[in-house]
């Protein structure tokens, strides 16, 4: 932390390395649009730089990325709100889906297909907590610090986001047969 908050590029290249997939999937999954995440890691990376030397020396700078990450997207959906309603259109903080995420479409499996599905499918609330949780790695109270709320509503929403999960994968199961399991 103190090289970092010295300047080494040395520093930021190691921390760089540890967390730019990890930063570019969590913003990837949350908007669903590669070229915005790429934008909003990009964003990231540069307030690391920016704040770098005011950082705490006990500042644990996974959450804080995580937190500045999730923050951008937050500003960006506030701003894509915005935009919308001065068109006429207000339609609400997130933006819609598009038809097919990069992660659906690379999916090797049908199960990988149906989680990713499940996931994105997921209100933004819950969706957050259980990438952080499930997907980064993170404590739910290291979850619930990144997301501004309390731990017993992180440990909620992701008891929540994991029953919404199982619930909609079930439900595809049941609704759609695999190949194997149509009868003639």
């Amino acid at each position: 932390m103190a090289r970092l908050r010295a300047g080494e590029t040395a520093a930021f290249d190691a921390v760089y390395e540890e967390f730019n997939t990890r930063l570019f999937t969590f913003l990837a999954r949350l908007i669903r649009n590669r070229e915005r995440a790429e934008d909003l890691l990009e964003e990231t990376w540069l307030r690391l730089v920016t704040h770098a030397e005011g950082l705490r020396s006990d500042t644990r700078l996974g959450p804080w990325l995580f937190t500045v990450a999730r923050n951008l997207y937050v500003s960006h959906c506030r701003s894509r709100m915005l935009e919308e309603s001065y068109l006429g259109d207000g339609i609400g903080l997130w933006p819609p889906a598009p038809a097919a995420s990069p992660f659906e479409q690379t999916a090797a499996s049908l199960l990988e297909a149906r989680i990713e599905g499940a996931v994105a499918g997921l209100p933004p609330i819950y969706r957050e907590v259980l990438l952080l949780v499930a997907v980064e790695g993170l404590e739910p109270s290291e979850a619930a610090e990144i997301c501004g709320i309390s731990a017993a509503t992180a440990r909620q929403r992701l008891k929540r986001a994991r029953d919404l999960l199982a619930r909609s994968i079930d439900h595809e199961r049941t609704t759609q047969a695999l190949p194997s399991e149509v009868k003639i």
